[in-house]
């Protein structure tokens, strides 16, 4: 059987399908019961398409036929599509969070993919981990790889105005727990905000890592931005479809595209989208799974050069339908440009300089100019270290509140987020507006699994008076789809003995992001006493995935990856037991 493709690299998938004797006859004969012609696995590249289908991840709910169309492309350049699932992970279903599971995917997706006689990966992702996590399974195996993310939903409609999911749930909710809008008003706008297939259509985390994806160069141009309804989405899969068959002729791997280089674009996207803080993290475990060089403090280095020029939710005004109308991802690559790596390799075979150097921006409300931007350079996110956080924490800069910034306070200490939220309403609760809130153990290790409850609600006490927003500190994460003044991913986190586990209500605590410092103001010695009184926590999980999780998650400050899990380790053949 012939092998296509370059003549120095036979497929990979022929080690199965081209055998010899009994283990061949295994291999092509139980795949005949898909009713196959007898030539289609006669040398065409096996194309696997990694689904994160499910119905229980409505971001996702529509890939199977997003598959469908990249399965029209793959068979019309002469290859054999062959659909397989991956761990579906839905933020707005799954508890504690699907940052837990994250890893548990791409390891699925890693195993899945080298253990299959695959040639190229195409993968299919839509809510926040899903992406991520796939793209870390399929770094580690090193493969001819391509992703098609789902594509936002519409915009949202409410009263005649557009309304953001994410982010008007959180103003939303806030506003009703205040008395501002009814919970009648409340119930009308949730059935309002969701209106078609897809993931969030303000810039958080899902639109943010489609974006960031993208500007690694693992994705067609245009992408990221395009509805998920938008016809425009489903040839574009057609097309990526067609170009993954191209991609195993031209060995083009993922370690090709993934770069340092472009990691630092990727960077740069973020901090020009206002994109989540959650990419730092993503992006961390993606660096780590090739053995890329990235730290926490390239993301401030990198990022602070680059203005926000785009102009959406939550730090604009806009939402992911006139992003896509006004040029998408494109638009502000073009505008980048003279900060861009411009010869990082993409998917499509051009470097992205090429790949973007005639993209139009036909709205430049919602794309601003490098001269003309929403927010001037180092509006992004900041990267502060400290007493309080040695090996880091961030910050949004775009979504807080200027006046806070700089900010010095005693603390009012929660040791779970379950414990705030059932002191939150209590008129008599101990905070002012100075108050800096501190909600500890909901790190990687301490929740487990490092979920987004860092944009604590306000205190009614404070909403009743007028006050909106206050520093609140943690070693969780946050929806990219929220804002406030939040301190971030504090590491090391306080359940692995950072100095967070030791901040005492009444201790003061000093923020100064401009000059990127984050400092427990309390004697070194009474910290000392206070870390020799600790008594090391009792291992509360014995068993299955969470225990795994638990003994070798990494800080955030790295990744969150596991342990064992950084460095590829290549595609593999595997011994046939046949």
């Amino acid at each position: 059987m012939a092998s296509q493709g370059n003549s120095q690299t036979p497929l990979r998938s022929s080690s199965w399908f081209a055998a010899e004797g009994r283990a061949g006859v295994i291999h092509r004969s139980h795949m005949h019961n898909q009713g196959f012609a007898n030539d289609v696995m006669d040398g065409r590249p096996v194309i696997g398409i990694a689904t994160t289908w499910s119905e229980l991840t409505p971001c996702n709910a529509h890939l199977d036929r997003i598959a469908e169309s990249v399965k029209r492309g793959v068979w019309e350049a002469g290859g054999l599509p062959l659909v397989f699932p991956a761990m579906s992970l839905g933020e707005t279903l799954m508890r504690p969070t699907t940052m837990l599971y994250r890893n548990l995917l791409a390891m699925e997706a890693e195993e899945l993919i080298r253990a299959n006689p695959l040639d190229g990966v195409v993968l299919l992702s839509g809510c926040d981990k899903t992406t991520p996590g796939l793209l870390m399974g399929a770094a580690s195996v090193d493969l001819p790889t391509l992703m098609v993310t789902g594509g936002p939903m519409l915009n949202g409609k409410f009263r005649g105005r557009d309304v953001g999911s994410g982010t008007d749930i959180w103003r939303m909710t806030e506003q009703q727990r205040s008395g501002e809008i009814t919970a009648a008003d409340l119930a009308e706008a949730e059935i309002c905000m969701a209106r078609s297939n897809g993931h969030c259509m303000t810039m958080g985390t899902a639109s943010t890592m489609a974006c960031v994806v993208e500007a690694l160069g693992m994705t067609l141009p245009g992408t990221a931005a395009y509805p998920a309804v938008d016809a425009r989405r489903f040839a574009l899969a057609q097309m990526a479809g067609r170009r993954i068959v191209a991609m195993v002729s031209e060995q083009l791997r993922i370690s090709q595209v993934i770069t340092r280089e472009s990691l630092e674009n990727a960077i740069m996207v973020n901090a020009a989208i206002g994109g989540s803080t959650n990419a730092i993290v993503h992006l961390l475990a993606i660096a780590g799974r090739l053995g890329l060089p990235l730290e926490l403090e390239d993301f401030d280095a990198i990022g602070s050069r680059i203005p926000l020029l785009v102009n959406l939710q939550p730090s604009g005004e806009y939402l992911m339908e006139e992003f896509a109308y006004a040029g998408g991802l494109p638009a502000v690559l073009a505008e980048l440009r003279p900060f861009l790596n411009n010869d990082a390799m993409t998917v499509s075979g051009l470097s992205i300089g090429d790949n973007v150097a005639n993209a139009p921006c036909h709205d430049r409300r919602v794309v601003k100019t490098l001269d003309e931007p929403v927010m001037p350079a180092g509006s992004g996110t900041a990267v502060l270290f400290g007493s309080l956080a040695p090996n880091g924490a961030v910050i949004k800069i775009s979504a807080a509140s200027p006046d806070l910034l700089r900010h010095r306070g005693p603390a009012l200490v929660f040791d779970t987020n379950e414990a705030y939220h059932a002191a939150k309403d209590d008129p008599n609760l101990p905070v002012t507006a100075q108050t800096v809130l501190v909600i500890r153990n909901c790190g990687p290790r301490g929740y487990p699994g490092f979920p987004e409850v860092g944009n604590a609600p306000m205190p009614a006490k404070l909403l009743n008076a007028g006050i909106t927003d206050m520093v609140r500190i943690s070693d969780a994460r946050m929806s990219g789809t929220a804002y406030g003044t939040c301190v971030l991913h504090v590491a090391p986190e306080a359940a692995a003995g950072g100095p967070l586990a030791l901040v005492r209500t009444g201790d003061l605590i000093e923020l100064d992001v401009p000059g990127r410092r984050l400092e427990l103001l309390v004697d070194e010695a009474e910290l000392t006493q206070r870390r020799a009184a600790m008594t090391p926590e009792a291992t509360r999980f014995e068993r299955g995935w969470i225990r795994l999780y638990v003994d070798h998650v990494q800080g955030a400050d790295q990744g969150a990856d596991l342990d064992f899990l950084r460095g590829a380790s290549g595609p593999g053949v595997g011994r046939d037991s046949h």
